[in-house]
């Protein structure tokens, strides 16, 4: 029987939180949803920079860094931009990946289109 995709996505998220906070990040908000624009997976800040994170996690033989498309970094940049905006927050900030494969987690920081 094959795991619900939003039951692997809320533990690949979960998994993604729990490396984070052992690297030193303060969660500040998971799932944010800007309407219209997007959904970014994890905020978090460390050292006085905010970064806007992307997870992505997969099981089979393709690699889930494949699953970051131009499209879904512009829909986080936007959506990252509307946070600041609606926060009205003037701070450094990172758009970054998290990759959760079947053997390790690899943290991207500063991905660009």
């Amino acid at each position: 029987m094959r795991e619900h995709p939003k039951l692997f996505g809320d533990a690949s998220e979960d998994l993604a939180t729990a490396f984070l906070e052992q690297e030193g990040f303060i969660i500040l908000e998971r799932n944010y949803f800007a309407r219209k624009l997007g959904e970014i997976d994890i905020i978090a800040k460390k050292e006085n920079i905010l970064h806007f994170i992307e997870v992505k996690s997969g099981k089979a033989d393709f690699d889930p860094v494949y699953n970051i498309t131009p499209r879904k970094l512009r829909k986080v940049i936007n959506s990252a931009n509307y946070y600041m905006k609606t926060k009205n927050l003037n701070v450094v900030f990172s758009i970054d990946a998290l990759i959760i494969r079947v053997d390790e987690v690899e943290f991207l920081e500063n991905v660009t289109l």
